[in-house]
């Protein structure tokens, strides 16, 4: 299972390490205020940014406007996403709308699940089930960190939005 580390932590200064049981298999320097990040797998650097209402990665080696993997949402009632993984197909849907979970399938065969580390500052996780390369799953894994920032960023403006209509 591959999980985001805490930030800075394991030796990774300014950059959360990406952890399969404990184990450093990748970095990610996420935005903070914008959806894009860099990551390092296996040596390899990639740029993941959002374009044209898409999300997309490239080979930090790829011309800017080369793109490897894309994911588009499909739905956003339903947090359904499809994502092109160079020409391998998967579907994303909510696993649980409470648990903020999704499923990830490849030709209706489950291929990877989400999950939280869980706690007061709760982290993606990314269970694997089918053939996904290191660089595919940390994809998805930004994916995740993506939407569940964007769920955040909903619940606190629908608090907010509480907050001041109910003190009139």
């Amino acid at each position: 299972m591959l999980e985001l580390g805490k930030p800075g932590s394991t030796g990774t200064k300014g950059e959360t390490p990406v952890l399969r049981d404990g184990v450093v298999v990748a970095t990610l320097r996420a935005s903070s205020w914008k959806e894009a990040a860099t990551a390092v797998v296996g040596g390899r650097e990639w740029i993941f940014t959002r374009r044209k209402g898409e999300l997309t990665a490239r080979r930090g080696v790829d011309p800017e406007h080369a793109v490897r993997f894309r994911a588009r949402q499909t739905s956003w009632w339903k947090g359904s996403w499809a994502v092109d993984l160079e020409g391998s197909s998967v579907e994303v849907e909510k696993a649980s709308m409470w648990k903020g979970t999704h499923r990830y399938s490849s030709g209706g065969r489950p291929v990877a699940e989400s999950g939280s580390t869980g706690g007061w500052s709760p982290r993606p996780t990314l269970a694997v089930h089918g053939d996904l390369t290191d660089d595919q799953q940390v994809f998805l894994l930004w994916l995740e960190l993506v939407v569940s920032r964007r769920h955040q960023a909903a619940m606190t403006a629908g608090i907010g939005a509480a907050v001041v209509g109910g003190s009139s």
